[in-house]
């Protein structure tokens, strides 16, 4: 019976093992032969020591903290969660990056679009610190500080931004779908950093846009140089060639362009100017009216057809010479054949996608009036990114989540075109200043916020669209480290350690805890359905409808093992996971396992 891991997925050996797929020749014993690489790959070897590169202090140990597995797990909190049973939507309180390792095996490449809100590194926001040896240790001590800018005056000031950024960003493009796309927003003070950290994770050629966000809609008279009226939004696809965006919705006033004075059966339509510049005599020819005049084209150009086409145009009644049948004709361009909607640009106006003190009143109008955030990003600004990227089944992850408004602005959306996209966001639990507005109303973290935001904007969405059925709800996890305890013996007392081992669940977890951890350690999504089965006394977890069956019980009897092979699916395998100390003797456990084999079961795992 194999035994779990209590690791989140490992990144090296999953590349190690992409390279295998494509050089299978490079490997000798298991090992790298790079001499044997370099020879492949040839002229892509760059052997010159003076090179473009983007390096600061620190990097090596960023990229080794992006690849170290976590062994954290995140533990369910039912009481905070909304719709538990039913919702597909997720909200992770904990240290970003260790939640991105722990999401790796179970949302790889599944992910349609990332939006972040970094810290700006103004001098004034938080910027963590990360540890290579105990992240969750170190995540839980800073969560309980209040001190946590990041100033100017800091010698490594770029330097532990760029720390904090670039294990998460590695991390976040593992996350994406092949036709996957991330906005980050940024200002003046990091943009050039973050260009070149996005250029090395995700490649220079991803690169979709660097939008120009007009965030204010009234100069800053104060300001001592420039108003600073925009910030900027980087956009990188995984695979540029494979990222598809979406049409934004036409105007009304574009629609409205759109006339039917023939009452063509085709519908509205605009008409076209008929002549181009670059001038051909084929396409030089004299045109009658309707009413017999005859119109030639202006000097030096000529008409975009053929004379053949140009009858052909008329029989099809797409040539309009005017209500009196005597003007110089244009082609009708009908509003059923043209694009369905506008292409992006990328100057995105406060008119069409708010500024920063429209968003400042949507968090004030849900919270009664109370400030509780300087400064959020507002609902339409978000709406825009779902709308260009997404499409109606797909997750959208925020794990700079703040505020919240990515979640509402995917209920938002999903209101509008009936779609059901799904939501994760992800916050470290920073705590809220006394002082603070936030506090005194009760809420003493920023998670604690971002929830109610979200419990309170749904509610809004379904009010105002009349929708009932939409998912509202969310799955509130928190990281902690592994329910699993380690082997780490006293040996002066190593009777009593022994002991404790007996059970190896800690104190205070529950089986609910336990599950979970197996769900994310085996790649299952956290949203899985999971079915209780009884069984007298004892109780079974049926995952996935019958992907995977779990019993933490102790004293496993006979009838468990026989309640087992029924929830067996003949469309895929089934795994088995037992608790290692759950059998009451070797021989039971070896005769249960002989009992699964018989029904085709053969992947039995302990933990």
């Amino acid at each position: 019976m194999e035994k779990l891991n209590g690791q989140s997925m490992n990144l090296t050996e999953n590349n190690i093992d992409s390279l295998k797929q494509i050089f299978p020749e490079v490997f000798t014993e298991g090992k790298i032969d790079f001499d044997k690489l370099k020879l492949i790959l040839g002229d892509s070897i760059e052997a010159n020591d003076e090179r473009y590169e983007f390096r600061w202090n620190g990097k090596n140990n960023a990229i080794k903290i992006a690849q170290t597995p976590s062994m954290g797990t995140l533990r369910p909190d039912f009481d905070s969660s909304k719709n538990w049973d039913n919702t597909e939507n997720l909200y992770i309180e904990g240290d970003n990056l260790e939640v991105l390792k722990l999401l790796q095996k179970s949302y790889f490449g599944k992910v349609k679009m990332i939006y972040i809100d970094p810290p700006y590194n103004t001098g004034k926001d938080f910027v963590y610190k990360d540890n290579f040896r105990d992240n969750i240790s170190n995540y839980k001590e800073l969560t309980n500080q209040t001190t946590k800018a990041n100033p100017e005056t800091n010698g490594r000031y770029h330097t532990d931004w760029l720390n904090m950024m670039y294990p998460r960003l590695k991390l976040a493009r593992n996350l994406l779908k092949e036709d996957g796309v991330i906005f980050i927003s940024i200002d003046e003070n990091e943009v050039a950093n973050l260009r070149k950290l996005c250029d090395e994770i995700f490649g220079e050629d991803n690169l979709v846009s660097e939008i120009a966000w007009e965030k204010k809609y009234a100069p800053q008279n104060d300001a001592k140089y420039f108003s600073l009226n925009h910030e900027q939004i980087l956009c990188y696809a995984k695979s540029k060639p494979l990222f598809n965006r979406n049409l934004l919705p036409m105007t009304q006033e574009q629609i409205e362009r759109y006339k039917n004075p023939d009452n063509d059966e085709r519908g509205p339509w605009q008409s076209d100017n008929l002549t181009v510049a670059t001038y051909s005599a084929n396409y030089d020819f004299p045109i009658e009216t309707p009413s017999g005049k005859i119109i030639n084209p202006p000097h030096g150009r000529c008409w975009r057809t053929s004379k053949e086409k140009f009858e052909e145009l008329v029989k099809d009644n797409r040539i309009w010479f005017g209500e009196t049948g005597e003007n110089t004709p244009r082609i009708k361009r009908f509003l059923s054949e043209v694009q369905q909607g506008r292409v992006p640009i990328s100057l995105w106006y406060y008119s069409e996608v708010g500024h920063t003190q429209e968003a400042s009143k949507e968090v004030k109008d849900i919270f009664d009036d109370k400030k509780f955030f300087d400064y959020p990003k507002p609902v339409k600004l978000l709406y825009r990114m779902c709308y260009i990227a997404t499409n109606k089944d797909d997750i959208i992850v925020d794990f700079f989540s703040g505020s919240a408004t990515t979640a509402h602005s995917v209920m938002q959306l999903n209101s509008e075109d009936g779609g059901k996209r799904k939501f994760i966001m992800i916050q470290l639990p920073e705590i809220n200043e006394e002082k603070s507005e936030a506090y005194k109303a009760g809420y003493k973290n920023i998670c604690e916020i971002g929830k109610e935001r979200i419990r309170r904007a749904g509610e809004k969405v379904v009010s105002e669209s009349g929708k009932t059925d939409l998912d509202i709800g969310f799955k509130v996890f928190k990281l902690d480290d592994s329910n699993i305890k380690e082997w780490n013996p006293n040996y002066d007392e190593i009777a009593v350690t022994l002991e404790e081992m007996v059970d190896n669940l800690k104190s205070g977890r529950t089986k609910e805890d336990l599950l979970f951890e197996m769900l994310i350690k085996m790649g299952i999504e956290l949203t899985a359905p999971i079915q209780e089965v009884k069984v007298g006394d004892k109780t079974l977890f049926n995952i996935g409808r019958g992907s995977l069956i779990v019993c933490l019980e102790d004293n496993i009897t006979e009838e468990i093992i026989k309640e087992i092979p029924k929830y067996k699916s003949e469309f895929m395998d089934m795994k088995v996971v037992f608790k290692e100390t759950g059998f009451g003797s070797d021989s039971l456990k070896m005769n249960s396992m002989q009992n699964l084999k018989q029904f085709g079961i053969t992947d039995v795992r302990s933990v």
